[in-house]
């Protein structure tokens, strides 16, 4: 087995990293493959979760794309298909006229409360339970750190 070539990632490096890689594909596979069921994409699910969190499940667009981890122009074409299927409106906001705010229909409230069961049970079952309760607290550590590093 030769050395690493300086700064590159080492064996179990590399191990980790491919791993890490391939899961998070079959997470995001998995949980869209179920979404499909209700004619929507993991990410239109995450959208409508986070409306439905905010007041009058209404968020600013950039704000909505920020929660999620979208650039606001991947963010504006989805929202632009979700609007077209009638879950989404889009309006200027009330406060200062500038910006744009997304707010959930009723129609995009009845089908993410027909979604989440499904939803959950998916995410029980590909992630949660699929890692020992040990594992899962440090995985929760782990992701936080990554999520602390800077731009």
């Amino acid at each position: 087995m030769s050395e690493p070539v300086a700064g590159w990632l080492d064996e179990s490096q590399q191990r980790v990293w491919r791993s890490y890689l391939l899961a998070k594909a079959h997470i995001e596979e998995y949980l869209d493959a179920e979404l499909r069921r209700f004619n929507l994409s993991l990410s239109e699910y995450e959208l409508l979760v986070r409306l439905s969190e905010s007041p009058d499940h209404t968020i600013r667009m950039g704000e909505l794309a920020a929660s999620v981890g979208h650039s606001r122009s991947r963010l504006t074409h989805t929202v632009k298909r979700m609007e077209q299927a009638g879950y989404v409106t889009r309006t200027s906001c009330a406060a200062d006229g500038r910006g744009v705010q997304a707010t959930m229909t009723e129609m995009g409230f009845q089908l993410l409360k027909q979604a989440a069961p499904a939803h959950v049970d998916s995410v029980r079952r590909v992630f949660v339970d699929a890692i020992s309760p040990d594992d899962f607290t440090a995985l929760g550590r782990a992701m936080q750190e990554v999520l602390a590093v800077a731009d």
